[in-house]
This record gives structure tokens, sequence and C-alpha cells, in this order.
């Protein structure tokens, strides 16, 4: 089964007072193939930024103003999350091209151009792409080898660090909910919550490295009940505070968790 089946719609945020640019993305992500919400002002993107998991922000730097400027300088803010531009690439946008550039753009589309490609170019670059790939082969420590773990590693992965129902997961796979868990935590494996909830404090812990975000910003963003779930929940499955996530490797949580915090009661 393909994790493309469990990804959620990448959430772009979307500065782009002008039309074209507007005409652009409905080309490129509509069809319900993204959550686009538009943003107006700094502000908006920054309160966007901090109550949704922002997969990647796309601004329109055709005329820019000192506004688009102020919005554009946020990609230093949330480098987990790309930021791309939009430009015509006349000789006359070299200069935007060089400021995007600057500000650590990861890409910019050239409207007119690209505008039918626009998805295929900013979706293998989202946050949650990014994040499934990186993880897509379980860490050893895991010992997660029969195939059904490896789909179901593949499809919490998948969900970028947002919360994952096993009921629907279960129904996806024919089985009962009680069948995956026990299927699932079979030999030496952690088991199914378990796992779930380290998954969710890996995207934590990239999310907390954002200089624009604290760990409030955090919870809320992955969907954690509130900034107490999460620190009860580094505390239980990796030993540490929410305030050392941002120093901590991938590789260190996984010490950690692997060293007896791999189950869980229920």
């Amino acid at each position: 089964m393909s994790v493309r089946a469990f990804m959620p719609q990448p959430t772009i945020l979307a500065f782009t007072p002008r039309e074209r640019s507007r005409a652009l993305l409905r080309v490129a992500f509509g069809r319900r193939r993204a959550r686009v919400i538009p943003v107006r002002t700094p502000a908006e993107l920054e309160s966007a930024a901090t109550r949704h998991l922002v997969d990647a922000v796309i601004v329109d730097l055709a005329a820019a103003t000192e506004e688009t400027w102020k919005v554009a300088a946020y990609a230093r803010e949330y480098p987990s999350a790309p930021f791309f531009g939009i430009l015509a690439m006349r000789s006359a946008d070299a200069g935007a091209l060089a400021q995007a550039a600057s500000l650590d753009f990861a890409d910019v589309l050239a409207e007119g151009i690209d505008d039918s490609a626009a998805r295929d170019l900013v979706c293998p670059l989202t946050f949650t792409a990014r994040f499934a790939v990186a993880l897509d082969e379980p860490p050893p420590q895991l010992a997660l080898a029969t195939e059904r773990q490896l789909v179901v590693w593949r499809a919490i992965v998948a969900h970028g660090g947002r919360p994952v129902r096993t009921a629907p997961l279960a129904q996806s796979l024919g089985i009962s909910r009680e069948h995956l868990s026990r299927a699932f935590a079979s030999t030496a494996a952690p088991n199914l919550k378990r796992v779930i909830d380290f998954v969710r404090l890996l995207a934590a812990a990239e999310l907390a490295k954002n200089p624009g975000y604290d760990i409030r910003d955090v919870a809320a963003v992955l969907e954690f009940a509130s900034s107490s779930h999460l620190s009860t929940s580094a505390q239980r499955v990796v030993g540490t505070r929410p305030a050392s996530l941002a120093r901590l490797r991938t590789i260190d949580l996984i010490q950690r968790f692997a060293q007896g915090r791999s189950r869980s009661r229920g």
C-alpha cells in the first residue's frame, strides 16, 4: 500500500496579492490537491504559522513592496517550511531573485512557465513530504521488519507528526484495531501507541528548531491537547523536557526511546 494513501494534503500559506499569482496557485493546487491558506499581511502569516502545521509558503515577489519583504523574511523564522517565490523571471527581476536567495528561499516559480509544474516543484519539498522520506526506513533499534510493520510505520510518518488514529489505519489494512496492535508489536518491536507518540515527538523536535516557534506553538501546530500534554509525552517517551527537543538530534531521540521507553500500557 502506497504511503501517499495516508499522506494528508499539504498546507500552504500564500501571500499572493495579484490575481495572476492566485491563478497560478489555482492551476497548481486546485481540485483539493492542497489546503491553501491566503495571508495578506506579515501578522496574518505569523498567526497562521502558529495555528497550522505549515508545509510550504508561497510569496508573490513581483512588484514587491516593503510588506512583501516583511513576509518573505519569515523564511528564516520558519525554515522547516520551504518558502517559494513567484516571479516573471524578466531581467528586471534579478534583484528580487537575489533577495529571495539571500533569505534562503527554496525556489522561485516562473509564472507562465511553471504554472502547470508548480505542484511537482513544491510538494516534494514540503515539511510533511521531507519528513516521510527521511524516516521511510525505520531505525534498526525499533526492530520493525515484517511487511505489515513497515507499511504501518510508513503510514505513521506520512502524517508528518500529526495525530494518527489506529481505527482507520486498521480498516485500510482490512483487519481489526486489536489485531493491528498485536501484529505490530510482535517480536521485539515497540507497541503501536508508543511508536505513534515517538514519531510525533520527532516532528516536534524538528519544529522546535524553528526560531519562530516556542514550545506552545509546537504543541498547537501538532495538535497536542496543550503544551503540558507535549511536555508529559516528551518525558514519558524520550525522557526529556520539551525545551531540550530543539538541541537533540534524531539519533539522540531514537537512542533515548530505545532505552526502555518503547512500551506503553494499553
